[in-house]
């Protein structure tokens, strides 16, 4: 097994501890996904996937058509998806994603996040060089299926990993084949139970007990804010 299954295992793929912060991140997603190609799920690939998200995340089914259904409205103002770049503490590389409908109150709060816990936000690509960019699919298990035989098989569609994990499948793939590789589920009649994208450092850097709770402190603030989506690091494990 390969990188991305280590860094999954050591990563546990930490979630939100808040599932009303989970909610608000689908449902910009949604809100951007039907603004893209429209309400239709049978039209839209990335609408049918994230209604697969929220139902896994155990968002109401109500929430999500109040997301489709504001995505409609000419009112709803766009939510713009804006990354970041820069250093924590202790030379740690970190990368924000955010949807926001306000830019200008983001990138303030990004930039003064970095500055207030001895940080610094960087340049566009001042450390995107330092991870790869997957998508990620956890799918149900058939019956029947090989996994070296299902990897040869997807190789040709972008899939670099498979592996199980909890009586699920694994796969991760290049960040460019997320649509061609959901297509492949699909025909094929796999049950797609989350489909997201990861940044996966290419080295990690560990740091004392200290060093790390300093570091951490900078991400809570990140995760704690509603324009944030995701949050990236390559700091390891505590010394």
């Amino acid at each position: 097994m390969g990188r991305a299954f280590e860094y999954r295992k050591a990563r546990k793929l930490k979630r939100w501890g808040n599932m009303s912060k989970t909610f608000t991140r689908i449902g910009r997603e949604i809100i951007n996904a039907v603004k893209s190609s429209g309400p239709d799920p049978l039209g839209n690939p990335r609408l049918r996937v994230l209604i697969q998200n929220a139902k896994e995340a155990n968002m109401p089914k109500d929430n999500v058509e109040r997301a489709i259904k504001k995505a409609s409205s000419k009112e709803q103002t766009d939510y713009k998806e804006l990354t970041y770049e820069g250093y924590g503490p202790h030379g740690i590389a970190i990368i924000v994603e955010t949807a926001t409908d306000n830019p200008t109150r983001t990138v303030a709060n990004v930039r003064s996040y970095f500055n207030k816990h001895g940080g610094s936000l960087g340049t566009t690509g001042s450390v995107d060089y330092m991870f790869d960019h997957k998508c990620i699919f956890k799918l149900k298990h058939k019956e029947g299926i090989d996994l070296d035989e299902l990897e040869l098989e997807l190789i040709d569609f972008g899939v670099q990993e498979v592996f199980t994990e909890d009586n699920n499948i694994i796969i991760y793939g290049e960040f460019e084949s997320f649509g061609p590789i959901q297509k492949y589920f699909e025909e094929n009649d796999f049950e797609i139970l989350n489909a997201e994208f990861e940044r996966i450092p290419h080295d990690t850097k560990s740091l004392s007990e200290a060093q790390t709770a300093e570091v951490e402190k900078l991400l809570t603030k990140f995760e704690e804010d509603d324009d944030v989506s995701n949050v990236y690091h390559n700091m390891g494990a505590t010394l």
